[in-house]
């Protein structure tokens, strides 16, 4: 009988949901034991164990560009609200990048406004339109508290009076005021009900506590002291001369920002749409300030003060993403930078010092001072100005928040002048929809109700580009078949249109339905690129030529929602209906009649999805949160899949395994279904809205990319759900071993089996191919940094540079072909000089082009090419100061030219320059041809006094020569600053959760040991296998990275493949006895698993353990074998002793127990945890704790350092144990931990942190790098689905990783680490953990 358990993720805690019958071998916490000959070995369920759906990837949402109060900064933190979430990011100072910190959704209506509270930097408020003010904890992603409103709430801001109070308004501009402790009762500010016009945003004066300043739509302002008479409605437009043009006085010009000014208590800065920005005295009634736009068509959108500049702010135009920069004392800009090609939404200012995201270089000014009775020759330096000859002013070390109005995001540096990040484009409403391009599964695309769809490269998840123009709720798109590069795509009131991606134009619309009814799905039939079916609200589904030539039109008694057609027939297809029924229609019947109705659900019938492998199979999502299954071939529903509390919407097959079918739902989940029993795998809560796209590449089958209502895209690995398919190609097993043909004679015990036509194809050309570990590695993987990792591999095994993928040239290249890269991009920036029409609408312009060019030219060394390029540009300064570099026969000549130039637009800097190349003919004959006779005289007698010669060109070089030594020497330097770079590159790709890319950065430098190390402790394992296994340079990396991918088999149940795994280790036996020992099975079933791995029967093994025991032997081998035996609970005790008695001496190590610890640490769980050896068990535990913290600080694991010690000491207090460690041992170095983490050794504490670090050894056995695991996407946050670690007590960002008891969870890092230097769980049970 089949049972089924289902692993349930919940806010709360993680719990098994049993369905079905429990068998009688079943453990508790969810595990399933299963038996059969062709695996004998007992199966851990990992579904509550392991994650089977992991997030990899998240493209964010937009800013939304309607409301105004929609991005706050505070600190080194920023934050934007899209439609239903807020984006919370978090400024690296240290490294000056920036991470993704929180996702924040519980409104299910518009955010309308966010703040952040003064005094409680962990608390945001935000608020919506249907009226609900939620305050959150961003650190624990959590609610504080919340409050419904019966009114929406167009605007929020925190009180600086330091009580957590919080004021938010409505329509009306009602301000009411909300002190969070004191629970729900509101006051209202009685000074606000009656304002003559509405309120666009008010601000609350930063030292006046009681004094707020309102805008209006009518283009006043309101300054209000609560309990004092209120200025109303004034500094009016139409009441001041303003020094810009009104288009109409007629209309209204409302206030669209304002911020109070830092460094006043009285001077407030405004902004209205025309009107533009004024600085006013608010007391006396006065503007102070008007500041002119440098045209009259510029609008100012958004304005912030730049707190570390005195007087000085910046503003954002609403029309071309230009930010300006302005000081209180001159009504003009001081500088213009167009910094974007939309126009701005808001910005705000993160306020730091110059270090804070500076460089960690530093000038020494001192060196520069000189006495002030110093002399100064015609030789001397002059003092360096701290202005530029451009700008004569140095911009303010600040950084900048800007989004935009296509909901593009960035992070500006205003003193560098520079994007610190930009996410250029972004969805800014829900995404409908999203679908691979069948010929090429690194392209992505979704369609959105914001109007647009959007094409993104999944592995750098950048967009690529965007259809043209709005066209409304776009619902549903189908790509062409193969490579046609067209999209279809169906709207809310404007019928369906083609969009050719390749020339960025809509070449058709396809107006079959009525006029402005909805049309809500179109399907591109994928056999007959001539078909496009298309369903809508006007109650049809119409088969159309893609010239919008109707071929059939089929009527249904309702709006029809979905349709699909067949994989198998071109003239199939099957639709689903309001009435709740799902119909097929064939036809090349002369009927319009459907020759099959299938009833069953509940409410109406939305989307329909064919099996693409298993004929005449098809399944229905409802209303009703049912999926059905129907087998066309009998008439009948053969599956219900039941789960979804709300709607489903999003579906789709999975094209390798028949049965896997993947839904979403508005309940927020994604769930992963088996469709033989009706279970669910795997449930996704991620999400933060109703998830409506789902799509799979056939490519890449076990890639999942998902669109919701969140508007985010995400992308989901489900390759864990074959993982023994993979993990056997690894151990080098025949591919047709784990082929199936994928009929339903499969159980649903059995492993899952690969009959697709991409893997059928893969085998085929595996068969004759010598890169069959790549293919296979590419099949399986996520794509984010795998395909630029094997072009690497290939590189460094000797493969021609034109061999490889298209996209190496843009990734992460071989150092080698940096400069052939670097200087082919520059040539093709210079190239659109060429071109008649640039780049075209919306691409870089000339000048941008030539300056990346230049940039790259001077990177490359190429300093000639880049002084030509200044001089195109107009920037003869900057060519002249380095032209030197190049000889000074070419400074000569560049200079003159320069002066040629001068003199033909009459400029007077033409004197320096001729002077200082000596060119005084050429210069007397400009003096007197302008009329300067004594200026000419003048130089000429220079001239002939010889104080102005012609530059010499000959070298002063004193040896003629540089030596050889000097040039290796030169070399030398340069390879080590490019190995420098490239681990400094990888080790912020690292931190980022990209292990992927990491690796990529030692390869480029021939390190194939780092990359390696980079994937492993990135929990990548099956990759590093590959590529060790390809490379073959790093054997000991590759064995590590084996030992833990066959713990993966051991929490799969395949312990054989385990074996194999081990197998291909150089020196495998102490593995393998480890695995061996760890099996808790029958003696039958553990003699047939030591035969494999060629070692003795259990009882062979006692027998030999008691004779070596008996004659001396090594301790290390009788308790191995004492451990294989049906006793291993001597070699237990036998151990242990010997580990007492090694810690006892005064300078001992944890290299000197920690390899026998690991030993003992593999004793079967059930003899462990057997009553009679309670006390050896903790005896155990502890000491395992203690030298696993040791070890833990010797790698560097900081992060689970503490918690090991703290673990430790509570170990000791269980059972009464005679240990050579004390809980006063444990506090003292816990306490120097502490210390030396926060920097504050003392002298006296010195030298015990040096006895403690030298007792954690040198950990020679470990190959790895050091530094904390990172496992990839453990960066990302969730948006419901939060838990806290129970060891660092913070917010789990990433996976969490599930405990014995069900819902303790730590992260998965932590975990990771954890086993790898103490393999029993952190709470104590004698239960080992397995997180790889």
């Amino acid at each position: 009988m089949n049972s089924r358990y289902t692993y349930i993720r919940s806010k709360s805690r993680a719990f098994f949901e049993f369905c079905g019958p429990k068998p009688a071998g079943d453990q508790m916490g969810g595990i399933r034991l299963h038996r059969s000959l062709a695996n004998p070995w007992r199966e851990t369920d990992i579904q509550g164990k392991r994650v089977m759906v992991r997030q990899v990837a998240l493209v964010p949402a937009g800013c939304q560009p309607w409301n105004h109060d929609v991005v706050i900064a505070h600190g080194n933190r920023f934050a934007y609200a899209a439609t239903l979430a807020i984006y919370v990011y978090e400024v690296d100072q240290r490294h000056n990048e920036h991470r993704l910190l929180s996702i924040m959704s519980e409104h299910k209506k518009t955010i309308t406004s966010i703040s952040w509270c003064p005094e409680k930097p962990d608390y945001l408020a935000s608020a919506s339109v249907d009226g609900l003010v939620v305050v959150w904890d961003i650190e624990r992603q959590d609610v504080v508290a919340r409050h419904n409103f019966k009114d929406p709430v167009m605007h929020i801001g925190w009180t600086p009076n330091k009580r957590q109070c919080l004021s938010f308004m409505n329509k009306s501009g009602h301000l009411w005021l909300w002190y969070i402790q004191d629970g729900k009762n509101l006051s209202l500010v009685k000074e606000t009900q009656n304002f003559s016009s509405a309120v666009t945003t008010f601000r609350w004066h930063h030292g006046k506590h009681n004094r707020i300043a309102f805008g209006h739509g009518d283009g006043s302002i309101s300054v209000l002291d609560i309990g004092n008479k209120a200025q109303k409605h004034v500094f009016k437009p139409d009441a001041l001369i303003s020094p810009t043009p009104r288009d109409n006085d007629d209309e209204e010009d409302p206030v669209t920002t304002l911020e109070w000014d830092p460094l006043s208590m009285d001077y407030l800065l405004l902004c209205n749409r025309a009107a533009g920005v004024r600085l006013v005295d608010v007391p006396g009634q006065r503007v102070i300030m008007f500041f002119t736009l440098p045209s009259a068509a510029s609008r100012v959108q958004t304005m912030g003060w730049v707190h570390n500049a005195p007087g000085m702010f910046v503003t954002g135009d609403c029309m071309g993403g230009i930010l300006r920069v302005w000081s209180v004392s001159k009504s003009t800009p001081i500088q213009n930078m167009k910094i974007k090609h939309t126009g701005f939404h808001r910005l705000q200012v993160i306020h730091s010092s110059r270090s804070d995201f500076g460089s960690s270089f530093d000038i020494n000014h001192d060196a520069d001072v000189k006495p002030e009775n110093s002399q100064i020759s015609s030789t001397s330096e002059s003092k360096s100005s701290a202005v530029t000859t451009l700008s004569r002013f140095t911009l303010p070390h600040a950084q900048v928040v800007c989004t935009f109005r296509d909901g593009g995001v960035g992070l500006y540096d205003l003193g560098r002048k520079k994007w610190n990040f930009l996410r250029d484009q972004g969805h800014i409403e829900t995404i409908f929809d999203c679908k691979f391009e069948p010929d090429n599964p690194d392209h992505l695309a979704t369609a959105s109700f914001d109007g647009t769809i959007k094409i993104w490269d999944i592995p750098t998840m950048t967009c690529l580009k965007s259809s043209p123009g709005n066209e409304g709720i776009i619902y549903h798109i189908s790509w062409a078949p193969a490579d046609l590069n067209c999209i279809a795509a169906c709207t809310a009131r404007h019928g369906a249109f083609i969009w050719n991606v390749e020339k960025d134009k809509i070449i058709k619309r396809l107006a079959n339905h009525l006029s402005k009814s909805p049309v809500y799905c179109i399907v591109w039939n994928q056999a007959d690129s001539k078909s496009i079916m298309t369903s809508g609200h006007d109650g049809y589904c119409i088969i159309q030529q893609v010239d919008g030539t109707i071929i059939q039109k089929y009527k249904h008694p309702g709006p029809v929602f979905g349709c699909d057609w067949s994989p198998f027939n071109k003239d199939m297809l099957a639709t689903g209906c309001e009435d709740k029924c799902v119909r097929v229609f064939f036809m090349a019947s002369s009927s319009d009649q459907p020759i099959k109705v299938f009833t069953g659900h509940e409410s109406k019938v939305f989307h329909i999805r064919w099996n693409p492998l298993k004929e005449g199979i098809l399944c229905s999502g409802s209303d009703d949160g049912h999926i059905r299954v129907w087998d066309y071939t009998r008439d009948q529903c053969i599956c219900v899949l039941t789960g979804h509390s709300a709607p489903v919407r999003g579906l789709t097959w999975n094209s390798e395994v028949p049965t896997l079918l993947a839904s979403g739902s508005w309940d927020f989940s994604i769930r992963i279904w088996d469709t033989r029993d009706g279970a669910c795998l795997y449930t996704a809560l991620d999400h933060g809205g109703d998830v409506y796209g789902l799509t799979s590449h056939p490519n890449r089958p076990f890639l999942l990319a998902s669109s919701s209502r969140d508007s985010t895209v995400r992308l989901w690995s489900i390759s864990s759900l074959v993982q023994p398919v993979e993990i056997s190609i690894l151990a080098g097993k025949p591919a047709l071993e784990v082929s199936g043909s994928g009929e339903p004679a499969q159980t649903a015990a059995s492993s899952y089996k690969l009959c697709g036509r991409v893997w059928k194809d893969l085998n085929s050309l595996n068969s004759k191919s010598a890169s069959t570990l790549e293919n296979y590695s590419r099949f399986f993987s996520h794509p984010c940094g795998t395909t630029n990792l094997w072009d690497l591999v290939s590189v460094l095994k000797g493969k021609d540079v034109m061999m490889l993928s298209p996209a190496y040239s843009s990734a992460i290249v071989h150092r080698k072909h940096i400069t052939r890269f670097k200087g082919s991009e520059a040539q093709q920036l210079e190239m659109i000089k060429m071109s008649r029409f640039g780049g075209g609408i919306g691409a870089p312009n000339r000048e941008e082009r030539l300056r990346q060019a230049a940039k790259l030219h001077i990177q490359l060394g190429n300093i000639q090419r880049y002084c030509e390029l200044m001089v195109e540009l107009g920037e003869w300064v900057k060519a002249l100061a380095l032209a030197p570099s190049v000889s000074m026969d070419y400074w000569i000549k560049l200079n003159s030219r320069y002066c040629t130039a001068l003199m033909a637009e009459d400029d007077d800097d033409v004197l320096p320059y001729s002077v200082a190349a000596g060119d005084v003919d050429q210069l007397v004959t400009f003096l007197t041809s302008r009329g300067q006779l004594a200026d000419a005289t003048t130089i000429a007698q220079s001239a002939a006094e010889g104080s102005i010669t012609k530059p010499s060109t000959k070298s002063k070089d004193v040896n003629g020569s540089s030596s050889g030594s000097e040039k290796d020497n030169f070399e030398g330097e340069g390879d080590r600053l490019i190995e420098e770079t490239m681990n400094n590159l990888a080790d912020s790709h690292f931190r980022k959760g990209s292990p992927a890319l990491a690796a990529c950065c030692h390869l480029a430098v021939d390190d194939a040991r780092r990359a390696l190390s980079k994937l492993i402790r990135g929990h990548e394992l099956e990759l590093a296998v590959s590529i060790g296994l390809v490379l073959g340079n790093c054997p000991n990396e590759t064995d590590v990275a084996l030992g833990l991918l066959s713990r993966r088999c051991e929490a799969l149940g395949k312990w054989e493949l385990g074996v194999d795994l081990l197998k291909l280790q150089q020196n495998p036996r102490q593995a393998l006895a480890c695995l061996c020992a760890r099996c808790a099975a029958s003696m039958a079933e553990i003699d047939t698993l030591l035969h494999k791995a060629d070692l003795p029967p259990m009882e062979a093994c006692h027998r030999k353990a008691i004779s070596l025991e008996q004659t001396d032997g090594p301790l290390r081998e009788y308790v191995q074998y004492y451990l294989l035996s049906p006793t291993p609970e001597r070699g237990l005790e036998l151990g242990l002793e010997h580990v007492k008695e090694t810690m006892q001496r005064s300078h001992w190590t944890a290299d000197d127990v920690f390899p026998l610890l690991q030993l003992l640490c593999s004793i079967r769980t059930d003899k462990l945890q057997h009553p009679k050896c309670v006390k050896l068990m903790y005896e155990l535990l502890a000491l395992s704790a203690y030298v696993g913290a040791l070890v833990a600080l010797r790698r560097q694991y900081h992060p689970i350092v503490q918690s090991m010690f703290l673990h430790t000491r509570e170990l000791l207090g269980k059972e009464r144990m005679r240990l050579p460690i004390s809980v006063s041992q444990i506090e003292e170095e816990l306490s120097l931990f502490i210390a030396m983490g926060n920097n504050r050794l003392t002298s006296k504490n010195r030298s015990a942190a040096d006895a403690l670090l030298q007792k954690c050894g040198t950990d020679r056995d470990w190959v790895l790098e050091m530094g904390p695991d990172c496992s990839s996407s453990s960066h990302l946050p969730s948006h419901s689905d939060v838990h806290v670690s129970i060891l660092s007590k913070k917010r789990i960002q990433g996976q969490p990783y599930f405990l014995e008891d069900g819902c303790s969870a730590i992260s998965l890092n932590e975990a990771l680490m954890w086993a790898k230097v103490n393999p029993f769980s952190p709470l104590g049970s004698g239960e080992r953990i397995n997180p790889f």
